[in-house]
């Protein structure tokens, strides 16, 4: 019998360093699933796409989940999960799999955040440039995730001196 996959929530602000670590994830083996790219693909914009569009690719991402884990591919899922009732839909999906999806939530102080967000170039998917006034309804609206939704990792300042992924560059995941 083979070991249920491991699925595995990225969450944080954009510019908290989620896309570094889920390519170090990737690199290490699991399949990475990006809102962004997959917009990036069809030269389209986490902040510009049609609400029609957004539900499209959410609804392809969802079933491309379904697919690996029951494919018992390990899986990274490099999105924001800004809030508990978004991270609560994407787990609802893997748990009748047998899957308890974990979470790897990255903390990072706001300046920090400011200076990674206000450093982008809309080089990449993952450089997707923000206004002052995106980025303060962002961070505004962003939701900690906490114990009680399972399994949870929190990485960056106060955690346990663990250095943080993506120190060096901006995360840019908006979604």
């Amino acid at each position: 019998m083979t070991s249920p996959a491991r699925v595995v929530l990225m969450c944080g602000p954009s510019g908290s360093g989620k896309t570094t670590l889920a390519r170090e994830l990737e690199a290490a083996g699991m399949e990475r699933l990006s809102f962004d790219v997959e917009l990036w693909r069809t030269g389209e914009r986490p902040l510009t796409a049609t609400r029609e569009r957004l539900l499209e690719v959410d609804a392809d991402l969802k079933a491309r989940l379904v697919r690996l884990v029951r494919e018992g591919r390990d899986v990274v899922l490099d999105l924001t999960f800004a809030g508990r009732a978004i991270r609560d839909e994407w787990r609802a999906l893997v748990t009748p799999l047998g899957v308890v999806p974990e979470t790897i939530y990255l903390d990072v102080p706001r300046d920090e955040l400011v200076r990674r967000l206000t450093g982008r170039r809309d080089a990449e998917a993952d450089d997707v440039v923000l206004t002052p006034e995106q980025i303060a309804a962002h961070l505004a609206a962003f939701e900690p995730p906490t114990s009680e939704e399972g399994p949870l990792t929190v990485l960056g300042p106060g955690s346990d001196g663990v250095a943080h992924p993506g120190a060096g560059g901006p995360d840019t995941s908006t979604h």
